[in-house]
């Protein structure tokens, strides 16, 4: 493996700094493992984001793209196993970047009913844990852009009949988000843990061309 695409989104809705786009500032142009890191920042916008990393994915060519995004609420960095063709941020409140509020509108209306992550989640999840950063796996994406933009790559590997690995990995609020009056009590993690725990996470996935047998134990369903 060579180059790993991490993308991140930028600010949305109520949060005026994603880890997501900090942590993909952060690894960008290192190397770990002998695997090259491209960051790449993406519109928080349905349709947009996802034509915005097939045009990376052109032009880096990646073995594998690992995409981040915040999850509020959650204490730990969470890999996503699926993503489903659903969208509806219409039950959040919250409109992408854009202004657009979707409820029910499939990200393709011609594809299937979800993809699963072809990162070796597992195997990233353990290696988080025994480097002491909080992971686990996620069977639950959401349904705004963090999981429309996983489907919407996903579906493109799948219909282009690519050999890329690819998949989903949610991070918690920054301190400095939690700290806002509206998020207090809010679970927080910085962008060095963070991006210290996606740097053991792309170790992994350099070493694991098949996901780890191991069970992986979750305390909470999430």
């Amino acid at each position: 493996m060579h180059t790993i695409l991490v993308t991140g989104f930028e600010a949305f809705g109520t949060t005026p700094i994603n880890p997501a786009e900090q942590v993909a500032r952060h690894l960008n142009g290192e190397t770990i493992d002998g695997a090259t890191v491209i960051g790449r920042i993406i519109p928080n916008t349905f349709f947009k984001c996802i034509e915005t990393v097939k045009a990376a994915m052109h032009e880096t060519q990646p073995d594998a793209v690992v995409m981040l995004g915040e999850f509020g609420g959650r204490s730990m960095i969470t890999v996503e196993r699926i993503a489903q063709n659903l969208n509806d941020n219409a039950r959040y409140g919250i409109r992408d970047n854009d202004g657009r509020l979707l409820q029910g509108e499939l990200t393709a209306p011609d594809g299937p009913v979800a993809y699963r992550s072809t990162l070796p989640i597992r195997a990233m999840v353990g290696a988080m844990r025994r480097a002491g950063i909080p992971a686990d796996i996620s069977d639950t994406g959401g349904t705004f852009c963090c999981n429309h933009l996983m489907y919407g790559v996903l579906h493109h590997i799948s219909t282009a009949g690519m050999n890329t690995r690819a998949g989903w990995v949610h991070l918690p609020h920054l301190p400095e988000v939690a700290a806002l009056e509206q998020n207090l009590g809010a679970p927080s993690m910085s962008v060095a843990t963070a991006a210290a725990g996606l740097r053991e996470a792309i170790k992994a996935l350099v070493a694991n061309p098949q996901d780890s047998a191991d069970v992986i134990p979750s305390r909470l369903q999430i």
